[in-house]
């Protein structure tokens, strides 16, 4: 086996298999169908890396297909946000799809497969169906309804599509075998009377297909070739392929690809809640500010928390592609972001908890314009400057009166640096009724000056400090973002239900102090406060009133706690 082959996935090694066998490679095709009843999120990101990827490694098309067949549930928003966060990964689709494209042709199949005797309109109440299919060691009954004739069901089904019934009354079932070992076999829905107005086809159909005959169907009218998806649907895989073939029987001529279904194991994230289901709720019962709330687990709320396209892809290639189902640690995620914009973001300097720090010996009245680089290791990234002045603000956990050998940080009668400014040592200190620090005097050391060559300036100092000048710091709201959930699996619980462990201190909102230079940051720009963590615009941000997101920290605190 050569290295090549040897660093395939197993999808790969299929799709290579394929190929060797005679398929033209011309004939590959992909797609990544949600459903747009929510916001994509982390776990999606795997699905689409994995069909977009080998649509990118083998120059084949791939389709954004809607699996758009519950108007119950589907609104063009998603939609809209779907393709917005797939565009911002970097992806690029051949053709935009939608089930509903299909649905007269469907609905053509189904009178056919009625004419073959496949199918049959059961008249059974849900509760009905569902005792007669038995369970997985008991083997299921016919409906009284099955032996309908064709004359029949077709009156029927018409009537259906022509809105004669009410929601419930009927249903369009596959007459499969109802003693099958797959429970899905055991004559499955085609479809339903739903009085919805649906966002794309309106009130045209007051029928809609199931999902198990839509989904197959879809691929084969688009002629996917490798129908991806994830575990949870490999015991649909009979069902798809018994559509199909039948399908395939009427069709051949238009359609002579018929596609095959593999799968893979899905992305679980932990202190992640995946079903969209439950993110609804977070939304919903207002525990979050929207789908894109930062944090939320959506690719839009991991863009508006900082996140970057380079960071998720990283993610998901480091994760790769198995078939068995196991948990990533939502560290990794926070590595890959860390890793991105060490390389990326601009270092400037910001104050979350400030304590003043008056310099006695400077000058009253006057200020100094200091040169700072964004990045000290890296060209590249250019310069800013950085007014100092007599009094500025230090992290008030950057000061202690008494401290042992292992606090590198300003404590009174020893010296640390400022960043790109001087040398500073701690003299005393004013506090409040209660004991609380509210002011340091310090003095500095003019021969200090960041950049200057002077023998003092050289003097090794093992603490360095950021700070912002008081009479010039820009206020900002910051808004430092914890796990939203307490529990490494919040839905995983017998006895209790994932809302008992939504963190409630997830959020906090911190007025901050910046350097002016960020007075004139964008929305979505991301930024290194040095020494605290990455920080980007938020959505909400204007001129007059600046708004962060904490992104991720410089380490990962959690795993202490």
């Amino acid at each position: 086996m050569s290295e090549d082959s040897k660093s395939l996935n197993f999808i790969e090694h299929i799709i290579e298999e394929d190929l060797a066998n005679g398929m033209p490679k011309e004939n590959l095709r992909f797609r990544f169908p949600p459903e747009p009843n929510g916001y994509l999120h982390i776990g999606h990101t795997k699905a689409i890396g994995i069909s977009f990827g080998l649509g990118e490694k083998y120059n084949a098309p791939v389709n954004l297909r809607f699996d758009d067949t519950n108007p119950a549930k589907e609104e063009q928003e998603y939609v809209d946000a779907i393709k917005q966060d797939i565009s911002w990964l970097g992806y690029n689709w051949a053709n935009e799809c939608y089930s509903s494209d299909y649905f007269q042709q469907l609905y053509d199949w189904a009178i056919l497969l009625i004419k073959d005797g496949k199918a049959y309109v059961d008249s059974q109440t849900s509760e009905e169906m569902r005792e007669q299919k038995g369970t997985p060691t008991q083997v299921g009954i016919n409906s009284p309804f099955r032996a309908r004739t064709v004359e029949e069901n077709l009156e029927l089904f018409q009537g259906m599509k022509d809105g004669k019934f009410k929601e419930g009354e009927h249903t369009l079932r596959a007459k499969i075998d109802m003693a099958d070992d797959n429970m899905l076999m055991r004559d499955p829905l085609m479809y339903r009377i739903m009085y919805k107005n649906h966002h794309r086809t309106g009130d045209d159909w007051c029928i809609y297909p199931m999902y198990d005959w839509t989904h197959g169907e879809s691929d084969y009218i688009e002629q996917i070739s490798h129908s991806l998806c994830s575990l949870e649907f490999k015991p649909h895989r009979k069902l798809y392929n018994w559509f199909r073939d039948n399908v395939y029987d009427f069709s051949k001529t238009k359609y002579p690809h018929p596609p095959k279904q593999r799968e893979f194991s899905r992305l679980n994230l932990s202190y992640t809640i995946m079903s969209k289901r439950k993110l609804l709720k977070l939304v919903e019962e207002g525990f979050v500010s929207g789908w894109d709330d930062p944090r939320m687990p959506t690719i839009s709320g991991l863009r508006r928390r900082g996140y970057t396209p380079a960071s998720i892809k990283s993610f998901v290639e480091t994760v790769g592609v198995s078939k068995r189902e196991n948990v990533i640690d939502v560290a990794l995620l926070e590595f890959k972001i860390r890793e991105d914009l060490n390389k990326t973001a601009k270092r400037v300097m910001g104050v979350l908890d400030p304590v003043k720090v008056v310099i006695t010996n400077y000058p009253e009245g006057e200020e100094e314009i200091l040169d700072a680089n964004y990045n000290d290791y890296e060209e590249g990234f250019g310069s800013r400057t950085v007014p100092f002045s007599r009094e500025i603000y230090i992290e008030r956990e950057d000061f202690r009166e008494e401290a042992n050998k292992k606090f590198f940080r300003l404590k009174l009668g020893k010296e640390v640096r400022l960043k790109n400014a001087y040398f500073i040592t701690a003299n005393s200190c004013t506090k409040d009724e209660d004991g609380n620090i509210t002011e340091i005097q310090c003095t500095y050391d003019p021969l200090t000056k960041s950049g200057s060559d002077t023998p003092e300036s050289k003097r090794k100092v093992k603490g360095t400090l950021h700070w912002v000048s008081v009479k010039h710091a820009v206020k900002a709201e910051v808004r430092a973002y914890d796990r939203l959930f307490l529990d490494e699996a919040p839905d995983s619980h017998k006895d209790k239900d994932y809302m008992d462990f939504i963190n409630p201190n997830s959020l906090e909102i911190i007025e901050a102090f910046l350097e002016p230079s960020l007075q004139s940051a964008k929305i979505g720009e991301r930024f290194q406060f040095q020494r605290l963590g990455y920080f980007n615009v938020d959505d909400d941000s204007i001129s007059e009133n600046l708004v962060f997101n904490k992104t991720v920290g410089l380490r990962d605190s959690w795993a202490k706690k």
